[in-house]
């Protein structure tokens, strides 16, 4: 099956991010299904005037999420797992944020190098003397707080993190696009605002969050571990599944 009209962009963000949001978004909401030929890269370059590694790096972003595959003679295709992803599979904010039809927006707070025994720094798993880089990020909804992002990153397991310009693309986008992982693991808990996420959010102290932790790993290597907060009241995760036989 080929696909009809190519999504159009929303011209927020990085070209290549604003890519792989228009694809995904068809794929999510049902207009690409399973099975659907995506565009050869070559017709996406002429279609968005850009290069083919602007078109690349978006496809292979959306590949590494498992949205996609690519096969031999047949070209690239969504995949019958797009649409069946389970509760704790969290998206990228900016990728939620317009799939609600919102306007997304983004703040880096704070970038630190945690030194050995420095507090956060053994929660990544990684030795004494391995880096490890805290950031702290907020996303928006129309202006609002959307989702506080609280994250580790091994520099060794993602070594070219240090130098990019985190103003303007949030770690999880750069993440998704330049670092392979192999396993991932989440939790969801409800938990009250502290002092630093109340003030952030703009929230009462004390409350209620939804608590979503994310760690990854390639291979053995911890890659990253992201904790997201999102304000309780605003928020829900839902699901859909079928059974596999």
């Amino acid at each position: 099956m080929t696909v009809g009209a190519i999504p159009v962009l929303d011209g927020e963000g990085p070209l290549w991010l604003q890519i792989r949001r228009a694809l995904a978004l068809a794929i999510l909401d049902g207009r690409w299904p399973a099975g659907t030929q995506v565009p050869p890269e070559q017709r996406l370059t002429e279609h968005y005037a850009t290069s083919r590694m602007t078109v690349h790096k978006a496809i292979r972003s959306l590949a590494s999420e498992g949205l996609v595959e690519r096969r031999p003679k047949l070209g690239t295709l969504v995949t019958p797992r797009a649409t069946e992803r389970p509760v704790f599979e969290i998206w990228d904010a900016a990728d939620a944020v317009h799939r609600a039809g919102g306007h997304y927006g983004y703040r880096l707070i704070d970038a630190t190098t945690l030194p050995a025994g420095a507090p956060g720094h053994g929660e990544l798993g990684v030795a004494d003397e391995t880096p490890v880089l805290r950031l702290l990020a907020l996303h928006l909804a129309d202006g609002r707080p959307f989702q506080l992002e609280e994250r580790l990153v091994n520099v060794e397991a993602a070594p070219r993190i240090a130098r990019q310009p985190l103003e303007k693309v949030s770690p999880g986008q750069w993440l998704l696009a330049n670092v392979p992982w192999t396993e991932a693991r989440h939790s969801v808990t409800a938990r009250g605002a502290d002092a630093m996420v109340a003030g952030h959010l703009d929230l009462p102290l004390g409350e209620a969050c939804l608590v979503v932790e994310r760690r990854t790993w390639n291979g053995a290597v911890p890659v990253t571990l992201g904790r997201f907060w999102y304000p309780g009241g605003d928020h829900s995760l839902e699901g859909r599944f079928r059974p596999s036989w």
